[in-house]
């Protein structure tokens, strides 16, 4: 079985359109994911990556076109600029880490943390709305928001942040597989590719 590290965060607007994309093709390959959240901000700060509010206007500008193209690509309908968007995601993505090692798979609670940022424009920085998340998705919403902030589970947290940079990643979502990095939901067809041909990873050569 193919196994794809996955590393993303709950804030990233790439994770949540390319969410189910990602997982029809999973499920299409039988692969199986590791869900391995990180410290997006702090992964940019640790590169240099200039955070969205001080990019430059073009880059800005050019966001907002590719919003909504992939909005119509997808399928999906969600407002550009959600009005609790960005909101402090660390606990959700805590939440995600809780899960998996409480032996859950986080995808149906992702979903719902997705659905209700981007498409009900609800504050996923409150506890009672990422609780409502775990809830629908069925995982034990209690004993997860606990776990989240465990020095454990912040462990992780931080250890997954430096083996993604360790590993080339610079930005989310990111996959990997055999060590070939795929960053951006847009290249989930690549992913697809390479899963459907089994060939061997490409490496840089640069």
């Amino acid at each position: 079985m193919t196994v794809i590290d996955y590393y993303f965060s709950m804030v990233s607007p790439w994770a949540y359109i390319g969410h189910d994309a990602f997982h029809d093709v999973v499920a299409k390959h039988s692969a199986e994911v590791n869900y391995r959240p990180i410290g997006l901000l702090d992964a940019f700060d640790r590169q240099g990556t200039p955070r969205l509010p001080d990019r430059h206007q073009t880059r800005k500008d050019y966001r907002m076109l590719e919003l909504q193209r992939w909005r119509e690509k997808r399928g999906l309908s969600y407002t550009l600029q959600p009005a609790h968007w960005p909101f402090p995601f660390q606990t959700a993505d805590r939440m995600v880490i809780a899960a998996v090692e409480a032996g859950h798979n986080p995808a149906g609670f992702m979903r719902h943390v997705f659905k209700m940022v981007w498409e009900q424009e609800k504050n996923l920085g409150e506890e009672a709305e990422l609780l409502a998340a775990a809830t629908a998705a069925d995982l034990p919403a209690a004993d997860l928001l606990e776990a989240a902030g465990s020095d454990a589970t912040g462990k992780i947290y931080n250890d997954n942040t430096d083996t993604f940079l360790a590993r080339g990643g610079f930005g989310a979502p990111t996959y990997i597989i055999n060590d070939e990095i795929f960053w951006g939901q847009d290249r989930i067809d690549l992913v697809d590719d390479a899963l459907a041909s089994n060939r061997a990873p490409f490496a840089a050569t640069g």
